[in-house]
């Protein structure tokens, strides 16, 4: 009997239609938060070097000097990012698709194409905020070879 009377309280073996206004709450809340609500961050940006055209990125796919592709330490690849360039407002959207930058002090890595765009290219850093617009449930990585 209060072996019974414990599993009650644990909630195993009530119906499922009586539940504490807690458990309720819980039923109702969403599973996980929206990851579309990551903070911006501040930061220095860098850009790849040339060197790096052609080599496999964090997600499987070939790195492209002239494309949207950017590095970021946490932000889950596939994710949709604008980079505001704090000295001159120049903006630019990128798609995080590989880990870094391993420089310390540094917050995203640019495609040489979008430094350009973003007017850093000559200077090789810029000080950026990185919004996130658009992110995945989960890293999205292409399927292993």
């Amino acid at each position: 009997m209060a072996a019974a009377a414990a599993l009650m309280v644990l909630g195993v073996g009530t119906p499922d239609h009586v539940l504490s206004a807690h458990a309720a709450e819980q039923a109702r809340a969403p599973q996980h938060q929206s990851r579309t609500q990551a903070r911006p961050q501040r930061g220095t940006a860098s850009y790849y070097a040339q060197k790096f055209n052609g080599r496999r990125m964090a997600n499987g796919r070939r790195f492209d000097a002239r494309s949207n592709s950017a590095a970021h330490r946490t932000l889950p690849l596939g994710t949709t990012a604008r980079v505001t360039n704090l000295e001159n407002g120049r903006t630019a959207e990128v798609t995080v698709e590989d880990r870094g930058p391993y420089a310390r002090g540094r917050v995203i890595d640019l495609s040489p194409k979008t430094a350009q765009d973003l007017g850093m290219r000559e200077q090789g850093t810029a000080p950026v905020v990185v919004t996130p617009v658009q992110m995945p449930d989960r890293d999205q990585r292409v399927a292993q070879r």
